[in-house]
């Protein structure tokens, strides 16, 4: 029998809570995933009966045991992992879980963004966040024939994404160009912001917007920026494109999305092949522009990582705008290029 006088609620910190952490979520289908930051859980009588975790804004890996649900745990954990988050500073979060439990987050201030049938949906605190973000897009939407869109990373930015945004750019009246937003690439999201901006200057139809929250970030696409197996990136794939096709799409009249071919990053080749398959039943063309190459190689940014790594800065001016060669060689640019020369990171 449940009894709430004998529980107890700890912050999970020693390797031995941890195992018993993973143990309960191993038994309900879940792990504890590498990037949670805190981890809490509720305990009856040294009996682990619900744990839940944040990640940055990211409330997860919360389960219930079968045998307590529907008496208010959910809403234990939930509370005390948001308290936490406001304590960090985390003020806009979300949920990312299955959908036979998202009445769990709607019932303590959650609100849909999102669905992927039978498999995740993505909820917010916020009553209005994605509603407020797409009214913000709608300020660029023009009477216009053909609306393209290009999501880019640019880490940094090189003349294979130049030609990308070029090329669309010729076979689009206007051109909506939207920056990862996530902080977990080699350059900062403000300064790859700048330098597709600096790159792209000479064409007038092309407007740059910040990704935010709702394209490829951390809430939507998790495994973009972690080694994850193909059936969670499919997943997670499925969730972000249906945020696009539902809400971003709708508010640009975008009408034809852009990809770079993918030869090396399996994450985004998946990315890609998904998203041929979903976006044209939403009206949406995806057209894939062949890479370009220097020397025999496909020009990308993992390539121009590398050679700063190797110290080889003279060699990145074959594969760069001069804007983004300028910015490497200047004294902003030299914490990052010292970061990359330590980091092993794939991004």
């Amino acid at each position: 029998m449940y009894d709430a006088f004998k529980e107890t609620m700890r912050k999970i910190d020693t390797e031995e809570d941890k195992k018993i952490v993973e143990t309960f979520l191993e038994g309900q289908n879940l792990t504890l995933e590498k990037d949670v930051e805190y981890t809490i859980a509720l305990f009856q009588q040294d009996e682990i009966i619900a744990t839940g975790s944040l990640s940055g804004r990211i409330l997860k890996c919360i389960a219930v045991d079968p045998q307590h649900q529907g008496m208010g745990i959910s809403s234990k954990i939930i509370t005390e992992l948001v308290n936490e988050a406001f304590l960090r500073g985390k003020i806009h979060l979300f949920i990312y879980t299955c959908p036979k439990n998202k009445v769990l987050f709607t019932d303590v201030g959650f609100h849909e963004i999102a669905e992927v049938p039978n498999k995740v949906c993505l909820l917010e605190n916020k009553a209005n966040g994605i509603k407020n973000y797409v009214s913000k897009l709608e300020r660029y939407d023009k009477e216009v024939k053909q609306v393209g869109a290009i999501v880019m990373n640019c880490n940094p930015f090189t003349l294979g994404h130049q030609y990308l945004i070029e090329k669309a750019a010729a076979e689009s009246d206007i051109l909506h160009i939207f920056v990862v937003s996530e902080d977990r690439s080699s350059f900062p999201t403000k300064i790859r912001y700048q330098l597709i901006q600096e790159g792209t200057k000479h064409l007038d139809n092309v407007i740059v917007h910040q990704g935010q929250d709702y394209i490829i970030s951390s809430a939507t696409f998790p495994s973009y920026f972690l080694k994850e197996n193909k059936d969670v990136v499919k997943i997670q794939t499925l969730l972000d494109l249906e945020i696009f096709k539902k809400h971003i799409a709708p508010a640009l009249k975008i009408n034809k999305r852009f990809i770079g071919e993918e030869p090396y990053c399996p994450v985004t080749k998946i990315y890609n092949e998904t998203m041929g398959e979903i976006l044209p039943s939403a009206g949406i063309e995806v057209e894939e522009v062949q890479r370009i190459q220097s020397e025999g190689e496909y020009i990308s940014a993992s390539k121009v990582r590398r050679l700063i790594a190797a110290g080889e800065l003279a060699k990145i001016k074959e594969l760069v705008p001069q804007s983004t060669y300028e910015f490497l060689m200047s004294k902003e640019a030299e914490g990052i290029i010292e970061k990359i020369k330590e980091s092993s990171s794939r991004h």
